[in-house]
């Protein structure tokens, strides 16, 4: 039996390269990320906001039937959330412009359930619009999620026809607010055994924003430009591929131990680059309750979240809910300023800049490490030849401690290291410090701290020539 597989075209599909011929036979291409998907690894750092009734009722989900007019924020301040974002150092935010409940945080013309129905502004408010146009304001990239469950409209369960009435609510969407970075599914899908189940025309919904968002990147379990990490912790797999087999997700909602997998690891074979985001919220909910006003994260913890998710090559989708006011509570604004500045300062400084080295390959010849440190996001260092493995070391001219390393590949080039170890000089022999298996966009490594004047960098198997961009050392505390 067949499994169901669905493959939307991408405008931003990965670019193809080819590498070197062996044995008179091309070696299959290996995926690259489109220049959206670089400025999205480069932003690291995404907000989510969980507003709706549900912050009204104290429910985490809602089930449709709530008044519209319980949703009243007295002080709903969108430039208080992109004034902590960027605080915080995110690049982008997330709107959830409607939950599973259906209740419309825009003045929609397809069903009454909305802001229009509420008192809030006197009925002509959108927060979809303040919110964009606060992030706007702020320099951040903007993404909307529209939830394809819907528990309050009637024709959920009548698949032509909610399908039909869930890609008006996406096209006004995608038409009314300008430009967007990313767009937002999940799959969550029916109401139990005994619920509406609903065939969601996935196909459809995602050639909609490749018509009118040509530039936004699509989030869903199965992509097809950016997958789920597979938790809500915020933890990426150890590996963490950015190629993925689109075959071993065909459809947002696909569950089983192949899609727990393919979703935390990625595959190195994979024909498409489809990095994870890894979503977690700074409450134990998704929405604000007031019983969690103490529960927040602390910025140790946050910091912890960074170098699991970040630190494994996948980005930081991190909820911060507004209160039944519409801002966010001040101990959230305060623990996202202090993550910000716990991350600037421990990353303020690379101990290893300014060093000097060469390489040490197999075949003796020289190769400038320089570019490892340089700072330089264009420049990169690789083994002589297009090897696919091979040594470097940098020289310091004097003793430096750190506790902290990171690495990062040439990712416009593709991902390609599937083994490393770093080791340090220390009482006359070379010890490791750390070692680990891939790399991508960055990783990073807590290790005991350790005093020298030399590292060196072995990359012990590849599937294509590494191409190193950072080599960076960092002391905490």
């Amino acid at each position: 039996m067949r499994r169901r597989v669905f493959l939307a075209a991408s405008a931003s599909a990965a670019l193809a390269t080819v590498l070197p011929p062996g044995r008179g036979r091309r070696a299959p291409a290996r995926p690259r990320p489109s220049a959206e998907h670089l400025a999205w690894h480069g932003a690291e750092l995404a907000m989510f906001v969980h507003f709706t009734v549900n912050t009204f009722t104290d429910r985490e989900w809602g089930d449709g039937r709530e008044d519209p007019r319980i949703f009243n924020p007295a002080r709903l301040d969108a430039g208080q959330w992109a004034r902590t974002a960027k605080a915080g150092g995110f690049r982008t935010m997330i709107l959830t412009a409607k939950h599973h409940d259906g209740f419309c945080l825009w003045p929609t013309e397809t069903t009454s359930h909305s802001v229009r129905s509420s008192p809030w502004r006197d009925g002509q408010g959108d927060v979809v619009r303040e919110f964009v146009d606060a992030c706007r304001h702020e320099g951040l990239g903007v993404g909307l999620y529209l939830s394809p469950w819907d528990r309050h409209e009637p024709s959920y369960g009548d698949s032509p026809s909610y399908n039909e009435f869930y890609a008006r609510q996406l096209t006004e969407l995608l038409t009314r607010y300008g430009s967007l970075v990313e767009v937002w599914f999940d799959g969550a899908n029916g109401e139990g055994p005994n619920g509406r189940r609903q065939v969601y025309d996935w196909p459809r919904f995602q050639a909609i924003v490749r018509r009118l968002q040509p530039h936004a990147l699509i989030f869903s379990d199965a992509g097809p430009d950016i997958r789920w990490i597979g938790n809500e912790q915020g933890v990426a797999g150890d590996p963490n591929w950015c190629t993925v087999d689109p075959r071993a997700v065909p459809y947002p909602g696909a569950v089983g131990d192949e899609v727990s997998d393919a979703l935390q690891h990625g595959d190195p074979a994979g024909s498409v680059w489809r990095p994870g985001e890894a979503d977690v919220s700074i409450r134990p909910g998704w929405f604000w309750h007031r019983k969690q006003d103490d529960q927040v994260r602390t910025p140790d913890n946050l910091l912890e979240l960074y170098f699991s998710s970040v630190g494994r090559n996948a980005g930081l989708l991190l909820n911060v809910p507004p209160t039944a006011d519409g801002v966010f509570h001040e101990r959230d604004v305060a623990r996202v300023a202090e993550f910000g500045e716990r991350r600037r300062a421990l990353f303020a400084t690379n101990l290893a800049a300014g060093a000097r080295g060469g390489s040490r390959d197999a075949d003796g010849q020289g190769h400038d490490a320089r570019r490892l440190v340089d700072g330089d996001g264009s420049t990169f260092w690789q083994p002589v030849g297009g090897k696919r493995t091979g040594s470097v070391e940098l020289a310091f001219n004097h003793l430096l401690s750190f506790d902290v390393t990171c690495l990062a590949e040439a990712i416009a080039y593709g991902q390609a290291v599937e083994r490393y170890r770093l080791e340090a000089w220390t009482g006359g022999a070379w010890t490791t410090v750390a070692r680990g298996t891939t790399i991508g966009h960055k990783r990073l490594h807590r290790v005991a701290a350790v005093t020298t004047d030399r590292v060196r960098l072995t990359i012990e198997a590849a599937l294509d020539t590494p191409r190193i961009e950072t080599l960076a050392l960092y002391r905490s505390g």
